[in-house]
């Protein structure tokens, strides 16, 4: 099998760029060696993302992520003291990611008519050196749309995806590690969402809100980095019901790669991939979980959140940089997966998934 065209469905490139000071058009052993004897973040030194390897490992097609977090006093968890704050964050971000597509280095997609053509470049067989990476624009919780509004406007820059919320308590909904449905906001803004025929991101949404979520929103559903509750019994994860549910909304399952995911009882800081066995051979026992309860190969797909706040000290440990997503095709080839199956799952489900709900032209 020839090496496979990969999407992955959630990386947060823009916060490492601007919250890390990690120039992503710099190799990666450099951006490590910058880094050394650096302790302001828990993975100074231990990157796995570039361009360049996103090229090495032929993973053309990412969603990419704005995020910025509103915390109400009391709250501990790290973030912005007003929604406007954390708005004026994302809009920095956006402008990375423009200033990125004007260096020849990244190219928004909005459209289907954007991805066919993107995909054709990619696939003239050419190499990759220069090629930009195409991202579809999410955002990983919404407490930075000042109001319901801000969505509309987002979505007329290019944001095509909505992750209403990230851990603990969010304007708009309550995400990892508490509880509640959604607020009157959050049912607002799902309407907009409705309206704008936006892709709905139920990852991160405690199991009071997924359900509720799942309940009220008509439109496209996906979960872009999310694990089996099977493997590790936490809410971050999704039980089998509610792999069922999205399976049912012809949803597609991004699978993650940070250790605390994989493995149970992962203590962040002192736990090592290697003393826990943490290796991509789990990535792909969460992939064959999910196709196993749906039946098929139609729902899954890689959601890698490589460098969401963790590195390679808190991954796989036979994951040196993403390019090493090349494994994992491989790993399921050992396990009897078809080539038709493997391309499916390394990106055509996310191609078929985007044909399906971007507009034709913008």
């Amino acid at each position: 099998m020839t090496k496979p065209f990969i999407a992955d469905i959630h990386l947060d490139l823009s916060m490492n760029a601007l919250e890390w000071n990690r120039d992503l058009r710099e190799n990666v052993h450099e951006i490590n060696r910058r880094e050394a004897g650096m302790t302001d973040k828990p993975d100074r030194g231990n990157a796995t993302i570039s361009f360049g390897e996103l090229r090495k490992g032929n993973i053309g097609l990412v969603v990419a992520t704005q995020i910025g977090r509103y915390v109400a006093p009391g709250n501990p968890l790290p973030g912005w003291r007003s929604p406007e704050q954390a708005w004026a964050q994302t809009q920095g971000q956006l402008a990375w990611y423009k200033a990125m597509e004007e260096d020849g280095h990244m190219v928004m997609i909005r459209t289907k008519d954007e991805l066919d053509k993107h995909l054709s470049s990619w696939n003239n067989g050419e190499p990759n050196d220069k090629k930009p990476i195409g991202y579809l624009l999410s955002i990983e919780g919404a407490d930075s749309f000042v109001t319901v509004e801000h969505v509309e406007r987002a979505y007329h820059y290019g944001l095509r995806a909505v992750g209403p919320a990230h851990y603990g308590p969010g304007r708009y909904a309550n995400g990892t590690d508490s509880s509640g449905r959604l607020n009157e906001m959050g049912q607002a803004l799902l309407k907009k969402m409705d309206e704008l025929k936006m892709i709905l991101d139920v990852t991160h949404l405690n199991d009071d809100a997924f359900w509720h979520a799942l309940e009220i929103y008509k439109g496209s559903v996906w979960a872009s980095h999310n694990n089996c509750r099977a493997f590790v019994n936490h809410n971050r994860q999704f039980s089998d019901d509610m792999i069922k549910a999205l399976v049912e909304r012809d949803a597609v399952i991004g699978l993650a790669l940070d250790a605390w995911m994989m493995v149970p009882d992962w203590v962040r800081g002192i736990s090592t991939p290697k003393g826990m066995n943490c290796k991509l051979e789990i990535m792909a026992n969460n992939i064959d979980h999910i196709c196993q309860i749906a039946g098929n190969t139609k729902h899954a797909a890689i959601g890698s959140d490589l460098d969401g706040a963790f590195g390679t000290e808190q991954c796989p440990y036979d994951l040196e940089t993403i390019a090493d997503l090349q494994k994992v095709p491989e790993i399921l080839k050992k396990r009897g997966y078809s080539d038709t199956d493997i391309e499916a799952i390394a990106s055509g489900n996310v191609i078929r998934f985007m044909c399906n709900v971007l507009p034709s032209a913008f």
